[in-house]
């Protein structure tokens, strides 16, 4: 099954199609579209621009609006603050998403990598100088989490666990000797 295109993804390439249709003085302008506290995202995008047209942040940010629309994706796009856009997710776009996910139990989605390469992750390392202890597990987990992400995702990782600090115990050992 192909993948799905994530939801962040495709309200990313709607903004910049707007951005660019509203503003074509812009360009190719990066939206910069982040997480929200307020909406599903937010557009911080327009002030920097604004700044670089030399224009009114909120008026700008009023053309982007009326250039996106709501949709089957988005629900609402509204202006907030000096220029900001918070844009939030329609319920059946979600629920869209999330069937096309469960409909590829193998996979949920998640592409494979395009280019998959080579990565090594050194992970553990516990100190023999010292005792070990249950903190000692959390890297080791950690470090198995991030190998069986870039595993999934098609990447060749090698991994390795090391030993660190070998000084203590060699000191030791040669001054036992002398």
């Amino acid at each position: 099954m192909a993948s799905v295109t994530s939801l962040t993804a495709s309200v990313h390439q709607r903004l910049a199609d707007a951005l660019a249709a509203a503003l074509p003085e812009a360009g190719a302008a990066d939206p910069l579209l982040r997480r929200s506290d307020r909406a599903d995202y937010q557009a911080n995008g327009i002030l920097a621009l604004a700044k670089k047209l030399k224009g009114n942040p909120r008026e700008l940010a009023t053309k982007v609006v009326d250039a996106i629309g709501a949709d089957e994706v988005i629900q609402d796009v509204e202006v907030s603050g000096p220029g900001f856009l918070n844009l939030t997710l329609s319920d059946a776009a979600i629920t869209r998403n999330l069937a096309a996910r469960a409909a590829d139990p193998a996979r949920l989605g998640v592409p494979l990598a395009e280019a998959p390469g080579t990565t090594v992750i050194d992970y553990a390392q516990p100190n023999v100088a010292k005792e070990m202890h249950v903190g000692h597990l959390r890297s080791a987990v950690i470090g198995d989490a991030v190998v069986r992400m870039l595993e999934f995702t098609g990447e060749q990782v090698v991994r390795r666990h090391h030993i660190g600090d070998w000084g203590t115990q060699f000191g030791m050992l040669i001054q036992y000797l002398i």
